[in-house]
């Protein structure tokens, strides 16, 4: 195999990887929905609420944002003011997001994530729970998501480093 095809291979397999991600996490929208439907309807239909609900739908949220984000930058779903950009040809645009991805995504994941470990170690050693009665008792896993967003992301941009410089050579399209 050559080196493209091993490099086009991992760029591939990152690929696959945070698409399944995405998929798995969207659903949590519809989960978020409901709960929230179901908060709403206790609170002022039966004057009922539970903490666990109403924190079960911030870490909802907190996934769907936070593991959906590589997903959403393979998909080049997220937002880009793109006065310039659109008008350029594939090369120069390749260009563009090599550059973005190298100078930026990736130094601001990689200290995200290297901040971010102790953080959510320290969670992990005490088991951390809620500061609220009747909370759910593992805010550690809701603090994960720090770290595993900034590991997606690192992942992808890595991926996108791939395909922007095969592009730039004249690789794929």
């Amino acid at each position: 195999m050559s080196v493209v095809g091993t490099v086009s291979s991992v760029s591939a397999a990152i690929d696959i990887i945070n698409k399944k991600i995405g998929e798995w996490v969207s659903y949590f929208t519809f989960l978020m929905a409901a709960i929230t439907f179901v908060v709403v309807i206790l609170r002022y239909g039966f004057n009922l609420g539970w903490i666990a609900m109403q924190e079960s739908i911030v870490y909802l949220h907190a996934a769907v944002f936070l593991l959906g984000s590589a997903y959403t930058l393979q998909h080049d779903g997220h937002v880009r003011v793109d006065v310039f950009y659109r008008r350029f040809s594939d090369k120069h645009k390749a260009l563009v997001n090599l550059v973005g991805t190298l100078f930026f995504l990736l130094p601001v994941m990689l200290f995200i994530t290297l901040v971010s470990w102790h953080y959510v170690l320290e969670s992990w050693q005490t088991l951390e729970g809620s500061m609220e009665s009747g909370g759910l008792p593992f805010l550690y896993v809701l603090k994960s998501f720090i770290l595993l967003f900034s590991i997606t992301m690192l992942l992808q941009g890595i991926s996108e480093v791939i395909k922007q410089s095969m592009i730039l050579a004249g690789v794929s399209k």
